[in-house]
């Protein structure tokens, strides 16, 4: 199983565990969980859910092995919810979302704080999304989102760069709220997730339902907006050459691919 469920004091806590692949969702580990944010929104016994990583990682975003699998074979099996089913989970999910960020955290292990209601960062994490660099576009409505939570500029550093950031920055630019020592980042992220837990249910869902609604008809366009450019360049020259890269071993060379790519 790669993903670990954990239920005390009405807080579900789900840890990604493919610490040998630093986390990387594959088709399996979208579906799970998916499946785990909808059955706790579902859940009357769980009001918080606090999500992590096992190991050095919080998560290394999708499976970059997989992903040229499906960019080069249109028989590939897909998963039954997959990387849109999981976005689909987390707009949907309805009670707090806590984030503990204890490693590196790239593509979807850093958008993904773009739904988080609190996050915390080990001060050895660091966080990277590697869109340029793979030749593809934003995901998970990070280019609304992250501009809303960011700013424009840290946002546009973050999505154009394809450069890591610390948690000091991270921290700086309103990415994450607390940063911890690596020891005390769960326990720290754990009493506040029970303290919200403490509080009634219907509450808590109200409260966030009264935050998000208002953005959920911009966060549905700029996932479209996403989906269709990802679409177009997802198989291209570029993501082609950055795929092959890594399955070799080296770096991938922009400067020779056809003009406008």
């Amino acid at each position: 199983m790669s993903l670990l469920i954990h239920d005390e004091n009405r807080v579900r806590t789900l840890t990604l565990d493919r610490p040998d692949a630093l986390n990387a969702f594959n088709e399996a580990l979208y579906d799970a969980t998916a499946e785990a944010l909808l059955d706790a929104a579902a859940d009357p016994t769980v009001a918080v859910v606090l999500l992590t990583g096992n190991g050095r990682a919080f998560s290394a975003g999708t499976d970059l092995l997989e992903m040229h699998q499906l960019a080069t074979n249109p028989d590939f099996a897909r998963g039954k919810h997959g990387f849109l089913g999981l976005i689909d989970a987390l707009v949907a999910f309805p009670k707090p979302l806590v984030c503990a960020v204890n490693g590196l955290g790239l593509g979807i292990g850093a958008t993904i704080l773009g739904f988080a209601d609190l996050a915390f960062m080990s001060t050895t994490a660091k966080l990277k999304c590697p869109f340029t660099s793979l030749g593809v576009a934003p995901e998970a409505a990070s280019s609304y989102l992250f501009p809303q939570l960011l700013g424009r500029q840290n946002a546009a550093w973050m999505l154009l760069s394809a450069e890591w950031v610390g948690a000091a920055e991270a921290h700086e630019m309103g990415l994450v709220w607390k940063v911890c020592e690596p020891d005390d980042l769960l326990p720290t992220a754990r009493k506040h997730a029970e303290l919200l837990a403490a509080r009634p249910i219907s509450s808590l869902i109200a409260v966030k339902r009264t935050m998000v609604e208002p953005v959920r008809a911009e966060i549905a366009a700029a996932r479209e907006r996403e989906n269709a450019a990802f679409a177009e360049l997802m198989g291209g020259p570029a993501n082609l050459e950055a795929l092959t890269a890594f399955a070799e071993g080296r770096e991938p060379d922009f400067t020779n691919l056809p003009e406008g790519w």
